[in-house]
């Protein structure tokens, strides 16, 4: 009896750590995702800051533990970037610039071809924003970039020359944020 009661109780902790998330500013981050079906890891994660206020906490996903940007921008496999709202100070309007702000760092100027598709992808953005609001960011090579608020589908874009815009907004040589980019390849 002692013997089977000792090994639950070794499952039940090896279960929970293997359960376990990662807190990053209050937000549990967990070990793993599964976006449209897609088993992805926890790669790293770190806080959006700006002018001391943290903004949101950035998290990266991926089959594979990958610690260069351009390796999960050109990856032939899925990856989702999480974004969890952390301040009151984030507006849909604020959300829209820093996108906007965003391709224009992660495309050089360069998005003239990707014009209409980064417009209606921001328009996702146009609702409502919150503290405690997700976004996940899921980019499928050969498919696009499907992004969803709180669990919920919002929108699918599809190009690979998006995709991989949208990765290099927070993956990219000119990141929206350095620090955010270290922590998420979790260099």
């Amino acid at each position: 009896m002692k013997k089977s009661a000792l090994v639950l109780t070794t499952l039940l902790m090896m279960s929970s750590s293997a359960m376990a998330a990662t807190d990053i500013a209050g937000v549990s981050v967990p070990d793993s995702i599964s976006p449209q079906g897609e088993s992805l890891q926890f790669n790293g994660a770190g806080i959006r800051s700006k002018f001391f206020i943290d903004l949101y906490v950035g998290s990266l996903f991926t089959h594979e533990k990958m610690n260069q940007g351009d390796m999960v921008i050109n990856s032939d496999k899925a990856v989702a970037i999480r974004l969890n709202i952390t301040s009151n100070m984030i507006t849909s309007e604020k959300m829209i610039n820093a996108m906007q702000e965003g391709f224009e760092r992660a495309t050089a100027g360069q998005n003239n071809n990707l014009d209409s598709k980064i417009e209606a992808f921001i328009e996702t953005f146009a609702n409502p924003i919150k503290k405690g609001d997700q976004f996940t960011l899921l980019s499928v090579p050969g498919e696009g970039l499907i992004n969803y608020k709180n669990g919920e589908f919002i929108s699918i874009t599809s190009g690979e020359d998006f995709r991989k815009a949208v990765l290099a907004i927070w993956l990219g040589d000119k990141p929206t944020d350095d620090d955010l980019k270290e922590e998420m390849l979790d260099i």
